[in-house]
């Protein structure tokens, strides 16, 4: 008992350092981006980095055993936005939208939020599109847009599971530090759409 409280708090820990000295994802240059860009890219912007950790939490929290489902859609409406972007189509408001997904991602593991599976999948879909489409918005004509979503795409999945990871772990120590979890990520994401 006390070796898993001890492996969530390492966990939640090292995710607060870490996203405590992230500003912004869209500061990051993509000019001549391949695979190892990609793969950092997710990394580095905390709305991005938090919303990705988040699915993969509530998505182990609502989905039980078909908890993959939720990532899985995520990782493909994020590749639809990708795609959308580099065509050419506009979406608007794709900064407060990945705010609020933040924001509601957040609200949703506070308050132990259940849904069905597919209605679960749809929400973080619809979310996903906003990502994909920051993601493509940034990466220039001169780029390898396929390396560069291999890489963005296999870290997306990535975070996904570590939020898996944290959830499963903080089931087995009481639904507090998911709840709390949910709320500072939540209030991060209203501080970030307040002060952008």
């Amino acid at each position: 008992m006390m070796r898993n409280k001890l492996l969530c708090s390492t966990l939640l820990g090292a995710i607060g350092m870490l996203t405590a000295t992230i500003a912004s994802a869209h500061t990051f240059g993509a000019h001549g981006a391949g695979l190892i860009q990609g793969l950092g890219h997710p990394l580095i912007g905390i709305d991005h980095l938090l919303a990705m950790i988040a699915v993969g939490m509530w998505a182990m929290h609502t989905a039980g055993r078909n908890a993959w489902a939720i990532p899985l859609a995520f990782v493909l409406a994020t590749a639809i936005g990708a795609a959308l972007a580099m065509a050419g189509v506009h979406v608007p408001m794709i900064e407060p939208g990945i705010e609020v997904s933040v924001i509601v991602l957040g609200l949703l593991l506070a308050f132990m939020v259940r849904l069905p599976t597919l209605a679960g999948a749809i929400l973080v879909a619809l979310f996903a599109v906003f990502h994909g489409h920051a993601h493509g918005l940034e990466l220039p004509l001169t780029a390898n847009p396929w390396m560069y979503g291999i890489g963005f795409v296999t870290t997306t999945a990535s975070l996904h599971a570590l939020g898996m990871l944290i959830a499963a772990c903080c089931k087995q120590n009481g639904m507090r530090w998911l709840q709390a979890s949910g709320a500072a990520m939540a209030s991060i994401g209203v501080w970030i759409l307040v002060t952008a």
